[in-house]
């Protein structure tokens, strides 16, 4: 036997470290399959994969009682119809305990729930003639102009109640819109409810990174200028996001988030590690789980493509958790229904956690942690 013979049958009879995942079965799709048949069994390779990983991540590990999970939501997701859909299943079982959203997705969610309609159409058509017609586009989401004069009529009536004449942080901005959404979805029987009163009814804290960029900034922006005073504190808002993560920890819990596409609302959900152990001084580690679905490039440097070893080293993702992080490069609106469907069966409601109303003894837990902090490097 010569040498390359030896290295061959040397090959063959041993066991290589790298060949014990499932063989990939070409097996004809059956009909009328269930989704986590199809997930498990026929999302392969790639990005199917990838996938496939990320519902089996969160069913297995993230949807575990004593993980507390942030969502984070970019693009234009609620035109879409997934706000009714995907997120407000997952905020009724008990799947998501905190939000941080686009204040766009809230308000345009908000269409639906007063009764109005948005249609399915074309990415090509002409918008200079949509504009003569007073047809808005959303890619090929297309809806009246009036939808939006309707929307900005109803939260401008609402942000004029007394209770708006303050200062808070967009959680308590977002659970007192949201009960006047409830209460409007429920004078005109609308079937199917909106992410806003969802998290309203379950609890869940939503916010907002960038509450001055999107029609309802706009809104509360108009009504200082008629006189009012209702004012948003968006440092509340870092150091409460904070408190729930770190509740979380200190609660002899864990942290996951799982983030669908990326900019601010992703940073906010990822910056309260950083918050904690960087500014804050507090002995923390990072995230144990994150979950990303996005279609953004790492390469050129922007967040929404970074990864999760990159965020290591910014302290977001504890690198003893590492393996327990998933990059699907998939369009949200695919991955969404897809992941959504797939817990629904795979996972029982989960308690809901009502981190809503839990906020002001986290915030003080907090800052009992702080002042300690400080203590020490004095």
């Amino acid at each position: 036997m010569n040498k390359e013979e030896t290295t061959v049958s040397r090959l063959r009879g041993s066991t290589k470290i790298h060949l014990h995942g499932a063989p990939i079965v070409p097996a004809p799709i059956p009909k009328n399959i269930t989704i986590d048949r199809l997930v498990d069994g026929y999302f392969q390779a790639y990005n199917a994969a990838r996938l496939r990983e990320a519902c089996q991540l969160f069913t297995q590990k993230m949807l575990r009682q004593d993980v507390t999970i942030g969502m984070s939501l970019t693009g234009a997701l609620t035109p879409a119809g997934l706000g009714g859909s995907c997120i407000v299943p997952l905020i009724q079982n008990g799947f998501v305990d905190w939000i941080v959203s686009t204040g766009a997705n809230l308000y345009h969610d908000t269409h639906f729930a007063i009764g109005h309609k948005l249609h399915r159409g074309s990415p090509f058509l002409d918008d200079r003639v949509l504009r003569k017609e007073g047809v808005i586009r959303i890619y090929d989401i297309l809806f009246d102009y009036n939808v939006l004069l309707d929307t900005d009529s109803f939260f401008r009536s609402v942000l004029r109640n007394d209770e708006f004449q303050k200062e808070m942080g967009t959680a308590e901005l977002h659970y007192r819109l949201g009960r006047y959404v409830a209460q409007r979805e429920r004078v005109l029987k609308i079937k199917h409810s909106s992410v806003l009163a969802t998290a309203f009814r379950c609890g869940v804290p939503v916010y907002t990174s960038s509450p001055g960029d999107s029609s309802i900034g706009m809104n509360i922006a108009e009504t200082e200028l008629a006189g009012f005073k209702t004012r948003i504190d968006v440092l509340l808002d870092v150091n409460e996001t904070a408190a729930l993560v770190l509740n979380a920890k200190r609660a002899g819990g864990r942290s996951g988030v799982l983030i669908f596409g990326g900019g601010s609302p992703k940073n906010f959900v990822l910056q309260t590690e950083p918050q904690i152990q960087e500014v804050l001084g507090i002995d923390e580690k990072g995230h144990d789980f994150f979950l990303q679905i996005t279609d953004a490039r790492p390469d050129t440097g922007g967040l929404s493509g970074a990864t999760p070893s990159e965020a290591v080293s910014w302290g977001k993702i504890d690198p003893e958790q590492l393996p327990d992080t998933v990059v699907a490069y998939v369009d949200s609106t695919i991955a969404m229904p897809v992941i959504t469907s797939y817990a629904l069966t795979k996972h029982r409601p989960r308690r809901l956690k009502r981190l809503y109303d839990k906020r002001s003894a986290m915030m003080k837990d907090l800052q009992r942690e702080y002042d300690r902090a400080k203590k020490r490097l004095q």
